[in-house]
């Protein structure tokens, strides 16, 4: 039932990445994409985005639409589960993989997660080997770099994180959805770094 909600989710994937020239420059989209069997997992978060209606977007409405679509179906990640980043955190912070582990689609180039964040929220500074990029796809969030200025980001906006760059990212009177791509350093997942403020 929901291998055709992945198949649309893909297409609208594919042509929202092929779309933007810096995510393309980034990381051309996978050749190598397989379907996987993917376990769904519901966390609170899931059902914020499902309900979420201040994600205004330009550029990105047919994405929002199959990730809103694919959301009953997926498994919901807990990537700070353990650590002391907090319940509300935990309750309102949303992600998916869309090609990488425990996803709908495996690739070996490239790994990619939708993340949502409800107005409010406060994503603390964390740090990863994978080089990555974020498009964001509707609503606003403040994106933060260590050794860069601080940006207001919103639908069609890009912002790059290299490897281990500690970042971080804050909602505020708006929600936020961006598609999240790894070109590279898959086998280590992110870790909180001590505020960099």
């Amino acid at each position: 039932m929901s291998r055709p909600i992945f198949d649309t989710l893909l297409d609208v994937a594919r042509k929202a990445h092929q779309a933007s020239t810096e995510m393309t420059a980034f990381c051309p989209f996978p050749d190598d994409i397989r379907a996987t069997e993917a376990t769904a997992f519901h966390i609170p978060a899931s059902d914020l985005f499902q309900a979420e209606t201040g994600l205004f977007t330009d550029h990105h409405d047919d994405f929002r639409k199959a990730l809103v679509a694919a959301a009953p179906y997926v498994r919901w990640r807990e990537t700070y589960k353990g650590t002391d980043i907090g319940q509300d955190f935990l309750d309102r912070f949303g992600c998916y993989c869309l090609i990488g582990p425990d996803a709908p689609f495996h690739s070996d180039q490239m790994f990619c997660w939708m993340v949502y964040m409800p107005p409010g929220l406060h994503y603390p500074w964390h740090h990863h080997p994978g080089e990555e990029m974020y498009l964001v796809l509707g609503g606003e969030a403040e994106f933060f770099r260590k050794g860069a200025a601080d940006e207001t980001l919103r639908s069609g906006d890009v912002c790059q994180h290299g490897s281990n760059q500690p970042h971080a990212m804050e909602t505020f009177e708006h929600p936020v959805l961006a598609y999240v791509v790894w070109r590279n350093g898959f086998a280590t997942p992110p870790v909180l770094t001590k505020d960099e403020r």
